[in-house]
């Protein structure tokens, strides 16, 4: 019944953009290209979807790695050109390999035979539309897992909305409380009230995470805070937003990961990683505010989560 009703959303949301890709507005740098006639807009993505790699990834959340691991799609090209970015060679330098909307429909479903909990989309927003019909033929072949809109943030509220009903899980960063950050060290000085709207979108669909029987994500949100040295992220007023604009019960993970990369030694802000004090100061102002669930990272690697708070999120 669920795929039925999925199958039928995504015919009427893939019939609405059929013809988008001849003029991309899909993200907020409302290009105008004609992706299909080969023209380049600012992600510098073609009309065919590009796949960095792809496979069971078990270092992600809990709730989504599980024991078999949440099926990662990578893709290349984006949106945004963080100056830090720890995926440049195919976030910024293009690395990756054309595939079809068949083609992509075939990995979503091999990720599935693999036994992996979820499709988790990675980096999708510039490919929105060729993920959509990649989906709609996919689950007309049987995919049944959660679909995870794993997401910069950088995301158009108008197109998270056409989602609905499609995407199970969204895992979103809020990478910034400050445009002119933002517009430094990612180029996009619009971010803050961009990815705000998107991110309440986000949650007036799906509310807050729920797990199944075994602790896996069936359905919800899960925001992603990635902490910068020197609070270039902001992530303190992040917080004050969320437990105000998103909701008390957000599940957070609380990223400690950051370490310079790419460009990042052009800045002197951002060219070492976060102090313990910094890291330490947004989980606890998280605590302080209530906002108590979620994950933080004891270590620098990003499958060391561990859950703080009081609240282990409800089942299905």
């Amino acid at each position: 019944m669920a795929n039925n009703l999925k199958l039928r959303l995504l015919k009427k949301a893939n019939e609405s953009f059929r013809d988008s890709l001849e003029k991309c507005l899909i993200c907020p740098r409302r290009c105008g290209v004609n992706r299909k006639k080969g023209k380049i807009g600012y992600c510098r993505a073609p009309a065919s979807p590009v796949v960095y790699s792809y496979g069971p990834h078990h270092g992600e959340e809990p709730p989504l790695s599980g024991s078999r691991g949440s099926g990662t799609i990578f893709f290349s090209h984006c949106n945004m050109k963080c100056a830090y970015c720890q995926n440049y060679c195919f976030s910024q330098l293009d690395a990756g390999k054309e595939v079809s909307i068949e083609r992509l429909s075939e990995i979503m479903l091999s990720l599935q035979d693999a036994g992996c909990h979820n499709i988790n989309l990675v980096g999708p927003t510039h490919f929105a539309v060729q993920i959509l019909l990649a989906l709609e033929k996919a689950i007309a072949g049987g995919l049944g897992v959660p679909i995870v809109y794993n997401t910069g943030g950088y995301d158009l509220a108008g197109i998270v909305k056409a989602l609905e009903g499609i995407v199970d899980i969204y895992m979103p960063d809020m990478r910034y409380s400050d445009n002119a950050m933002a517009g430094k060290y990612s180029d996009a000085p619009d971010y803050v009230e961009v990815n705000r709207a998107a991110v309440q979108e986000m949650q007036r669909q799906v509310g807050d995470l729920v797990v199944d029987d075994g602790g896996i994500a069936e359905r919800g949100l899960i925001i992603r805070l990635l902490v910068l040295p020197e609070n270039i992220s902001g992530t303190n007023d992040t917080l004050q937003f969320i437990k105000g604009g998103i909701g008390p019960n957000s599940y957070l993970s609380i990223m400690n990961q950051y370490r310079p990369t790419f460009k990042a030694y052009n800045y002197t802000d951002i060219s070492r990683r976060p102090t313990v004090t910094e890291y330490k100061n947004v989980v606890d102002c998280a605590k302080l505010l209530g906002l108590n669930n979620g994950w933080v990272q004891e270590g620098r690697v990003k499958n060391d989560h561990k859950f703080f708070g009081t609240k282990i999120p409800p089942k299905y």
